[in-house]
């Protein structure tokens, strides 16, 4: 039925609450504006800001390590290791 040419129809639609600045419709993640690679930098300068934020962070975090021993323990616990072969003769 091609003889008949409809053309959608274009509203005007504003948000009845909002009264913010900018774009309403604006995708962002709320901490974009926290990260230094977020942007219109180029993949080698994103690259380096990332390697100087790892080499710039305090450390491992302690829930982290605490965690990743218990389940190192669990594990060993299910598999049934033996811990005398570690013993010096």
């Amino acid at each position: 039925m091609g003889f008949i040419k409809r053309k959608n129809k274009k509203f005007e639609y504003s948000p009845r609450y909002y009264k913010g600045e900018g774009n309403p419709y604006k995708i962002e993640h709320k901490f974009d504006e926290f990260r230094t690679t977020v942007g219109k930098n180029s993949l080698k300068t994103k690259f380096t800001n990332a390697f100087e934020e790892t080499k710039s962070s305090k450390g491992i975090n302690k829930t982290i390590a605490i965690t990743v021993a218990i389940l190192v323990f669990i594990f060993l616990y299910i598999i049934d290791f033996d811990l005398s072969i570690f013993q010096m003769k």
